[in-house]
């Protein structure tokens, strides 16, 4: 921090705004309050308008890159398309760890719809699953899938509510595949939603063997809130 940020321009100071939230993945307000040496109100005025300006997205506390936003204004059919050859990589190597007949639950996101597509090629699973795109994928004819009710999230198809908590923690799965936004430099997995991250530690602690996937570009940045740690999955999955 150098003595001139609280003299930058309104433009530089978004600006520079835009670069951190940029490099960390997440920012919070007293952090960028702290950085720029001007108020938290002031940094709150900044966000909005860089958020009203769709070049950032705004979270309670903080912001984070519209690339990152699991509520995103990107539209969900440009966000399937973001690194996908990574995200079929990922989900083929997940779903070659799956043995036949397994139990298992199914996170929402393009990564966990693409092993969603290599698993449905086999038959015999038991799927949960709050995403009803990756419940599409499976044929019931060959499959037990069961679509994890609440209410609708966003344009992903995804469901959120207690009730998909609840039902969780009465199953036993063999098998969690779970997603994220991020995985900080302290190994904590991530993410900004924070109905969809009381799914994924109910998932997590209901299955013997929870997996993280997460492409490689999801390493080294921050979220809104903590999911839980790399250490309490039994594998994570990328590309590298």
């Amino acid at each position: 921090m150098t003595n001139h940020d609280s003299n930058l321009t309104l433009s530089e100071r978004r600006t520079n705004i835009l670069e951190t939230v940029e490099q960390s993945g997440f920012a919070t307000i007293e952090t960028l309050a702290e950085r720029f040496r001007v108020s938290a109100q002031t940094v709150r005025r900044d966000i909005i308008a860089l958020a009203n300006a769709g070049r950032l997205q705004r979270f309670h506390g903080g912001a984070g890159p519209v690339d990152q936003a699991e509520a995103a204004r990107l539209d969900y059919s440009a966000k399937r398309n973001i690194a996908r050859p990574e995200k079929q990589i990922v989900g083929r190597r997940a779903a070659k760890l799956i043995p036949d007949g397994a139990t298992l639950y199914l996170d929402v996101g393009t990564t966990i719809e693409a092993c969603a597509v290599e698993l449905a090629k086999r038959p015999g699973f038991t799927v949960f699953t709050n995403s009803m795109p990756a419940a599409m994928k499976f044929d019931p004819a060959h499959h037990q899938v069961h679509l994890l009710g609440g209410r609708m999230a966003g344009r992903d198809g995804s469901l959120v509510g207690a009730e998909i908590v609840d039902r969780l923690r009465n199953v036993r799965l063999d098998y969690a595949l779970i997603a994220c936004s991020a995985v900080d430099q302290d190994d904590r997995v991530m993410d900004f939603d924070v109905d969809k991250i009381a799914i994924k530690q109910a998932a997590l602690q209901s299955a013997r063997h929870p997996f993280l996937l997460a492409t490689r570009s999801k390493f080294n940045r921050t979220a809104l809130a903590v999911v839980a740690s790399v250490e309490d999955f039994d594998q994570v999955i990328s590309e590298g």
